[in-house]
């Protein structure tokens, strides 16, 4: 594809097109055609697109509710027994700790040995609930309320405006530690509890998160979103230097998170329109800022196509590889950004993130999407030895197919309205 000042069809967006909208749709249920099932939950799938094993995962569960409540709201046949499955396995099965509350990692933890309980799940687990509400699956708004609790009880500090990222299974030993990642999906999951309940308690803490690491962070990093903090927020250089291509919590700095909380930004934007709340004017530049740091620090910089995973503090590259979901994220946000700003170099970032997607990450062969590429395109597992779920890519297929909105959930109940009246 030619530079983002060519002078082609940049000014139509491909979301526009009945073909590209065509085969959205198409490749959105190729997705969803996942063999993950199992009887406690959805579990993990290898490359090949078989099962790994039956454990069912909490965080695969929490977001294949999410995507098949989304594919409910499309229309989409099967996908809301699917979710109800989920729904049921969440709230009845062996991932829910019924003597301390909350949620483990799998169903192979138990009493005598459970997992830690992580502020990253109980925020899918909060947008699973919400989205399933929306969608009016049966069960959907006792998932969400129950998620609510638990995240009211246990994780969100209300003096410091965030979630603590992690407890013991009985809710002793706070992690020391702030984290960006598992804020930046409270984010998400605060955009769609406000969609389901109405509630604007929710967006003020959207809005809180949304200041704190898509604007004054930026704006003291230049342009940087770092990661890692210890519980007085002060910035932990080192973190995690031992294990660089962690996959929550890895070295450095994550670029497709950069973009992900820029597209964060035009969702809280537009849930402070559709509530009547003062709009920040820092939302839609900082927006802009953080996709603009997105592409100059992580698109291609060894000269390959792809967004590498990480930098470091000098921009040089720490894991080339390229993950499925940053180059998903990528996508999203350009594709918004096309849509709130009409100019033509995102439109012409949305295309070039597809048409990497598509030569290079999606697998006809066995389904899905190779969760991780090298800088040549070859398959590899440094960062995701497995498959996990349709979070990111089945989202990806959505997104251009619905208005800005708060939430996924919220922008296809909209859009269905719209076919009815």
């Amino acid at each position: 594809m030619d530079s983002p000042d060519s002078s082609d069809l940049l000014s139509v967006c491909w979301a526009d097109s009945s073909t590209h909208r065509r085969w959205l749709l198409a490749e959105g249920q190729r997705l969803l055609d996942a063999k993950a099932r199992v009887p406690s939950g959805f579990a993990t799938l290898g490359h090949d697109g078989s099962m790994v094993d039956d454990t069912a995962k909490s965080i695969i569960t929490a977001r294949m509710v999410h995507c098949y409540a989304l594919a409910a709201l499309m229309g989409i046949p099967g996908a809301a027994t699917l979710a109800d499955h989920g729904l049921d396995a969440l709230l009845d099965g062996p991932l829910r700790d019924s003597v301390h509350g909350g949620w483990f990692s799998d169903a192979s933890s138990t009493h005598e040995n459970p997992s830690r309980k992580n502020a990253y799940l109980h925020a899918f687990v909060a947008l699973a609930g919400a989205s399933a509400s929306i969608a009016g699956r049966p069960r959907g708004t006792e998932l969400m309320e129950a998620a609510i609790t638990i995240i009211d009880q246990h994780f969100w500090l209300e003096d410091e405006q965030s979630m603590l990222p992690s407890f013991a299974a009985d809710w002793a030993d706070p992690e020391n530690y702030r984290g960006a990642n598992c804020n930046m999906h409270t984010t998400e999951a605060c955009l769609a509890l406000v969609d389901a309940t109405g509630e604007t308690r929710w967006l003020d803490r959207a809005l809180h998160l949304a200041k704190r690491f898509g604007h004054d962070m930026p704006s003291t990093y230049d342009g940087r979103l770092p990661e890692h903090f210890d519980s007085e927020w002060n910035l932990l250089h080192n973190y995690d230097a031992n294990e660089p291509s962690d996959d929550l919590r890895p070295w450095g700095l994550t670029p497709g998170h950069f973009a992900e909380w820029a597209g964060l930004l035009l969702k809280v934007e537009s849930a402070c329109i559709a509530h009547d709340y003062d709009v920040p004017d820092w939302l839609l530049p900082d927006a802009i800022a953080l996709f603009d740091s997105t592409i100059d620090r992580g698109w291609a910089p060894d000269g390959q196509p792809g967004m590498v995973y990480t930098i470091g503090w000098n921009d040089e590259i720490s894991i080339p590889n390229r993950p499925y979901w940053v180059q998903a994220e990528m996508a999203n946000t350009a594709l918004m950004l096309s849509r709130r700003t009409d100019d033509p170099r995102f439109e012409y970032y949305y295309r070039l993130a597809w048409d990497y997607i598509a030569s290079t990450l999606i697998d006809l062969e066995h389904g899905g999407w190779r969760h991780e590429v090298d800088a040549d395109g070859n398959l590899s597992t440094v960062i995701y030895p497995t498959r996990e779920d349709l979070y990111h890519d089945f989202q990806a297929t959505v997104t251009p197919l619905i208005p800005i909105s708060a939430s996924v959930a919220g922008g296809l109940r909209t859009q269905m309205l719209k076919i009815k009246t």
